[in-house]
């Protein structure tokens, strides 16, 4: 059993950065790709960035391509999402989830954080 806590989030204005970490415990981070993911208000959760267990490969939604980047210190069992260039449609609760396939499917993924709210002002 993984158990994942995101923190970082906060409200920032367009065009500001933040970066989102989640830390694992109670399983052994370098076993699992990771994913993050989001959630706007009214919305699915959407797919934003996932890593694979040695760091060396990820893959990002065409929305944040560019702007967000996904990173991991497996000595740290912590998972990273860097932002920057936000945008107000980049507003959501943001989930990482942790995964022993490697894919961009919610489904795939077993266990999930809490999640932290991104609010970015225009």
């Amino acid at each position: 059993q993984v158990q994942l806590v995101e923190s970082g989030g906060g409200l920032v204005q367009a065009g500001g950065s933040l970066r989102l970490s989640c830390a694992a415990s109670g399983g052994t981070f370098s076993y699992f790709n990771m994913g993050w993911f989001r959630q706007a208000p009214g919305k699915e959760r959407e797919f934003v960035a996932t890593i694979s267990w040695t760091g060396d490969s990820a893959t990002y939604a065409d929305s944040v391509k560019g702007r967000f980047t996904v990173s991991r210190d497996n000595a740290k069992s912590t998972l990273y999402l860097q932002m920057n260039s936000l945008k107000p449609e980049d507003t959501a609760v943001y989930y990482c989830a942790a995964t022993r396939t490697s894919s961009t499917r919610d489904a795939r993924y077993a266990y999930w954080g809490q999640g932290t709210q991104v609010t970015v002002s225009s």
